[in-house]
């Protein structure tokens, strides 16, 4: 009976935190810490309310068998995950299904056979016909999206109509990296930013130094009246690291240098005088003359405008509640705000460039001036261009038409236009977006082999009798249910035809 005490609160405590989603384990779980971890304080806790626990847990448990220690905890959740699996394969039954499957990286050499045949083994084990798949989704590895060998191409020849779907919000980050990768005055800015922001960093003392000079600047600012105060303002900022997985990340390194520059300036000059040692010295000096060059002043503006666009859009596909269609519409929108932006915008951008090195002391080339390259052009011609030719054509052209090829790239127009007549089927906002003639098309191009010709026609005639129907009786009419919680597009008397694809 004892035992059966320490394991029933062993897993009820496991429940609650599974459920809420929180970590087991704590940094230190000795007996002497002050805050073991979240599991076993709330051991503790129900130690404390009931006078039962306390005894077969803090008053008498032997050390072989209190069912606390790791492995028996995860032996407890790997039977709450087999239940959560087997309803959800219940409620699933032989309907359609896609799957979800994302990258490992101690995995990333694994081949696309390989992946397949473990994905079907945990389908065959849970009872999930593989034949059933009507959709697949992966990062961008090769040999996930291969159109040939990878796995979603593996798939395909089992299940024509698992149509694959890319991640929209890695696609962006992959658009960025590409275009990035693909100017290489882009891809140098990149480096020498990462490097800043991390020597800057890197040390709690050169973060401390930074906020000092910027307060003292702040100081300087307010005791002028060219700041004023007040909730919310002047508030103290850091340089943002780009994270490793999150290349959107890199636009919030953009924006907090920009901001601080001359902070960061004058703390790396700092440095270069006065640090500790001659390698720190050295490195501050590096890091000193790539920030005050013109290419790096010219690139880092140039990224700001640029990403501010492409931030948004990457906000929104991670927004749970953005439909599909307006998520797409927003990609041809940010692709016509790139090619104004080429068309138009640079004599604005080079009047901000400007601006910014007047005043942080950045010296400007004479645009008119020469300017020798031989990345593009054969050296035995040995091409003299001009300073504003190389910055507008091969950096802010470039730049733009490679962020519109790689956009152009990650959204192909089969898997948008799948998309949006998917959205036709799209139960939010009591099915605002049901469209009679996209489901149809839906049905016709993509599932040619679900329905027949004579199906098709009856599919159209159903479809337009329900919208009839849904107008005269309205949506919330009880003839209209939900199952589980889930909404279905179900009609009394709607036939078996019109149904076949939506669950």
């Amino acid at each position: 009976m004892e035992n059966r005490l320490r394991l029933t609160t062993t897993i009820e405590g496991i429940r609650y935190l599974a459920n809420q989603a929180l970590a087991f384990r704590g940094h230190d779980e000795s007996v002497d810490s002050s805050n073991r971890g979240n599991f076993i304080e709330i051991i503790k806790s129900f130690a404390r309310m009931n006078i039962e626990v306390k005894k077969v847990f803090l008053d008498k448990a032997p050390q072989n068998a209190q069912y606390i220690a790791h492995d028996k905890q995860k032996q407890i959740l790997h039977i709450f995950a087999n239940k959560v699996r087997k309803t959800i394969c219940k409620e699933l039954g032989k309907n359609k299904f896609c799957i979800l499957v994302d990258e490992s990286l101690d995995e990333s050499d694994t081949n696309a056979l390989t992946l397949k045949k473990e994905i079907c083994k945990v389908l065959g084990n849970n009872d999930i016909l593989v034949e059933n798949m009507c959709g697949q989704e992966y990062d961008g590895a090769s040999n996930m999206r291969g159109s040939w060998n990878g796995l979603q191409a593996l798939f395909l020849q089992d299940c024509p109509y698992a149509y694959y779907v890319h991640c929209f919000a890695h696609r962006l980050q992959l658009a960025l990296n590409g275009a990035a990768k693909d100017v290489k005055v882009l891809w140098r800015f990149f480096l020498m930013l990462t490097n800043i922001v991390n020597f800057v960093s890197a040390s709690p003392k050169r973060r401390s130094e930074l906020n000092l000079i910027r307060k003292v600047e702040l100081n300087g600012l307010l005791d002028s009246g060219e700041l004023e105060t007040g909730r919310g303002l002047n508030q103290a900022r850091s340089l943002k690291r780009a994270g490793a997985t999150r290349w959107g990340s890199h636009y919030a390194s953009i924006t907090s240098l920009m901001c601080l520059f001359k902070k960061t300036k004058l703390l790396l000059q700092e440095i270069s005088d006065h640090g500790p040692n001659q390698q720190f010295r050295g490195d501050a000096e590096s890091n000193y003359i790539a920030m005050m060059s013109f290419e790096f002043v010219f690139s880092l503006v140039l990224m700001d405008k640029i990403m501010g666009l492409t931030n948004f859009l990457c906000q929104v596909f991670q927004t749970k509640t953005q439909d599909i269609v307006s998520a797409l519409n927003f990609v041809e929108n940010t692709k016509m705000q790139l090619q104004d932006m080429r068309v138009h915008g640079w004599d604005d951008l080079f009047c901000s460039v400007v601006s910014f090195c007047e005043l942080h002391g950045v010296d400007v080339p004479d645009m008119g001036a020469r300017y020798m390259t031989g990345t593009h052009r054969s050296c035995q011609q040995k091409d003299f261009i001009t300073f504003e030719h190389y910055y507008r054509v091969d950096v802010f052209n470039d730049a733009i038409d490679c962020m519109l090829r790689e956009l152009n790239d990650r959204f192909p127009e089969q898997t948008v236009e799948l998309l949006i007549l998917c959205s036709a089927l799209d139960p939010r906002n009591s099915f605002k977006s049901f469209n009679i003639e996209h489901i149809c098309k839906l049905a016709e191009k993509f599932y040619p082999v679900d329905f027949l010709p004579n199906e098709l026609k009856d599919l159209e005639i159903e479809l337009r009798y329900f919208e009839n129907d849904v107008d005269s009786v309205g949506v919330d009419s009880s003839r209209f249910y939900s199952n589980n919680g889930t909404s279905f597009f179900m009609y009394e008397n709607y036939s078996e035809s019109a149904l076949k694809h939506h669950s």
